[in-house]
């Protein structure tokens, strides 16, 4: 356990590393900036999830995750045959 001064009221507080630390002063999250960061990464990442073409929800049945998973690898293989004839034409004139 350690200190970290408060980002919003300049105070040292006691802090265990943790971005949810509460300020001993003040009452606001220790984590500042990291905080904000940590938390738009998260609802990035959620949205990245959501955007495959078969989005896998945890209330899916058991055959319907592997059919998702299995329609997911597909489309991933098509896109990088895709991705890599677009690369030869590219490459083909130069």
């Amino acid at each position: 356990m350690g200190q970290k001064k408060c980002p919003h009221c300049g105070e040292w507080s006691s802090w265990t590393t943790n971005m949810n630390d509460i300020c001993d002063h003040c009452g606001k999250p220790l984590g500042g900036r990291d905080l904000e960061y940590h938390e738009i990464r998260q609802r990035d990442e959620q949205a990245n999830k959501e955007q495959w073409i078969f989005n896998i929800r945890e209330d899916d049945s058991e055959l319907m995750k592997v059919l998702k998973k299995v329609g997911n690898f597909f489309y991933t293989v098509y896109m990088a045959i895709l991705t890599f004839l677009a690369w030869l034409i590219a490459a083909l004139p130069g």
